[in-house]
């Protein structure tokens, strides 16, 4: 595991310096046999130093670059990786010497080396068509996020992926900013269906928010006055254990298949899996087994109720972690549901089954959180909050006069529609969160992320532009200054915050933001992880570490991506000055990450509550579950 950047790095420049210094020993010994047998013959008795160095020099067939650049247009010298993660994985050269070129096609047959340039000229003209990258012979890929495209300026440099990864190298510095800046045209097309003029820009981001196209025009600002945050954030009074990077304390077998964690600020958490939840009891150094499993069908509810009694797909913990809401599919592949059940984990059964309506008509929840950060410790708490494609709303278990409903004598109780909005147009909302004081914010398909107040589920405060890729899962921290969005192929890290015409600081939660917006970060992986992370290698589920208190600052970000799980610093990442963002163009991209590589798919990774954090560590522990294990990581301050 760790950051992967600077091996790539290494590997690239090594491969070709070996294969010199190789040839460079081979004529070292030629020479020195040259000098030997001179010197028997009994040649000139000119000073030694100075045969010495002159045959060397003439044995040594000295290669210098030549001053001109290689006359073939858009030239480039290409390397592909090989040996994936085994020890002898290394960058080897594919072509000394070749070219690529952007072309517009409609049609993506990788393999179809057959097409000529006329046939793809005239696809120009077509409304379906997008930009391919072509390199030689080798590599036909279409323009997009999936590439993992990751620029190194220092070396004139690009990194991607196009079964298998690859490496061009450009033989000047103009070459290399021409090329990004085409890719950079080619990928807004692609993504957006516009050219890449300025007015195309404004009209896709927004004039507020044109510091997403153009980075380098916006204000970093409150980027650097964050960068001291985590510092000042409360020590933990758990007791000190012994200090290790980032240890596994213990893995064991889960009882059947894990579908979720639903991970407890108390004394439990617990293991949704298909037929019941198994209960792990927490401590500072991870989860371990209780050794209970409570089945769904043990007491099983008996209303007549037509509630999907499916595998949970989500669970939520309630009433001071003693209730579970489970939330199951009606149909395989799709999220949305007509209502849910109710899980007393101490009595062990489903006392009864929910069901979503509005104005006496079924309606259906893709999605449920709590109402606030912290809200699952309520003991008294029967309120949540629900998501569906065009509705964002709260939900509350007693009648409209705030009463507990009559369980036992309703055949399937109704939810009340406490608060919420049911949108006319299609916002497609995807996912979404809640922070400590109860405001949401909400993904799109579009890749929009939206800010809504705790006052108002109507109209967003705030609304961030997509950048082409649906957000997928979306998290905050506790106070709302951050926010974290999962696409398949990278997470967005958004800062709320702003200074209104009062010089008044808000978050995006609270007002407007206008103009006064700073350009957002992303976090990826290296091509190289992102190939060897396999097939299905999409992001999922990127969160903070865990807090519900005010005053303290969250630490980590974890995601999960195949059979990784991938682990970056906050602190690292608002760092502005780090090693990562230097040379880069466009938005700034974090690639210095740990990875924990498990056997199989990881079904989810999160922190534990930060009052499980040791005096000694900057972190609670982090648990990882596959779909027949559990495993409790600790981390520590070493480095």
């Amino acid at each position: 595991m760790g950051g992967a950047h600077s091996r790539e790095d290494l590997e690239l420049i090594d491969s070709d310096d070996e294969e010199q210094q190789s040839e460079g020993e081979e004529c070292f010994q030629d020479a020195e046999e040259k000098i030997q047998r001179s010197a028997e013959r009994g040649g000139p008795k000119t000073p030694a130093s100075v045969d010495d160095v002159e045959a060397k020099l003439k044995a040594l067939k000295l290669k210098y670059a030549s001053a001109s650049t290689p006359n073939l247009k858009n030239a480039v010298k290409l390397y592909v990786h090989v040996g994936g993660n085994t020890p002898k994985a290394k960058w080897v050269t594919s072509e000394k010497l070749t070219s690529y070129c952007f072309r517009k096609t409609c049609r993506m047959e990788v393999d179809d080396e057959e097409e000529d340039v006329e046939e793809e000229d005239e696809d120009e003209e077509r409304e379906d068509s997008w930009w391919v990258l072509r390199v030689g012979e080798k590599i036909r890929v279409k323009v997009s996020a999936e590439m993992q495209l990751k620029t190194f300026g220092r070396e004139r440099r690009v990194d991607f992926v196009a079964r298998g990864v690859w490496a061009m190298k450009f033989f000047n510095e103009e070459d290399y900013r021409v090329f990004v800046a085409k890719y950079t045209d080619c990928m807004f097309e692609n993504t957006y269906g516009y050219e890449a003029t300025e007015q195309n820009r404004v009209k896709v981001y927004g004039k507020d928010f044109i510091g997403w196209a153009k980075p380098e025009a916006a204000d970093d600002s409150v980027w650097e006055d964050a960068e001291d945050g985590l510092l000042k954030s409360p020590g933990s009074a758990t007791p000190v254990r012994v200090n290790q990077d980032l240890r596994e304390e213990f893995e064991e077998a889960a009882h059947g298949g894990i579908q979720s964690l639903a991970l407890g600020a108390l004394e439990n958490s617990f293991l949704v899996g298909d037929s019941g939840v198994q209960v792990v009891k927490n401590y500072s150094y991870g989860i371990q087994g209780k050794g209970v499993y409570v089945s769904f069908d043990g007491g099983s509810y008996r209303g007549g109720s037509s509630v999907p009694r499916s595998t949970p797909r989500k669970a939520l913990l309630m009433k001071a972690e003693t209730n579970m809401l489970l939330m199951s599919p009606m149909k395989e592949g799709k999220p949305h549901t007509t209502g849910l059940q109710q899980f007393d984990i101490e009595a062990g059964k489903v006392v009864t089954e929910w069901k979503f309506e509005k104005d006496g008509t079924d309606i259906t929840m893709k999605d449920i959180a709590n109402d606030s950060k912290g809200a699952q410790l309520d003991p008294s708490g029967s309120t949540f909050l629900g998501l569906d494609d065009n509705r964002l709303c709260r939900w509350d278990m007693r009648d409209r006069k705030g009463m507990v409903q009559d369980l036992a004598s309703a055949n399937t109780p109704i939810l009340n529609w406490n608060q919420g909005h049911q949108f006319s147009r299609g916002t497609n909302f995807q996912c979404f969160a809640s922070t400590g004081d109860g405001s949401i914010v909400v993904g799109s398909l579009d890749g929009k992320i939206r800010l809504y107040s705790i006052n108002s589920m109507r109209q967003a405060k705030t609304a961030f532009p997509g950048l082409g890729s649906p957000i997928t899962h979306v998290d905050v921290t506790y106070d709302g200054k951050w926010i974290l969005g999962t696409t398949d192929t990278y997470l967005i890290l958004i800062c709320t915050m702003f200074t209104d015409k009062d010089g008044k600081t808000k978050t995006g939660f609270a007002g407007r933001m206008g103009n006064r917006i700073s350009a957002p970060r992303l976090l990826k992986l290296t091509p190289l992880d992102s190939h060897l992370a396999g097939t299905n290698n999409k992001f999922c589920n990127a969160q903070f570490s865990w807090v519900t208190e005010n005053g303290k600052q969250e630490r980590h970000l974890v995601a999960t991506v195949g059979k990784f799980s991938v682990i970056w610093n906050f602190q690292q990442v608002k760092d502005g000055s780090h090693e990562c963002y230097l040379n880069q163009e466009g938005l700034k991209s974090c690639y210095c990450y740990k990875i924990v590589l498990k056997d199989d798919s990881i079904v989810d990774s999160r922190f534990m509550h930060d009052k499980f954090a040791v005096t000694d560590s900057p972190e609670a522990p982090l648990v990882i579950a596959t779909p027949l294990k559990v495993s409790s990581f600790s981390i520590s301050s070493r480095r």
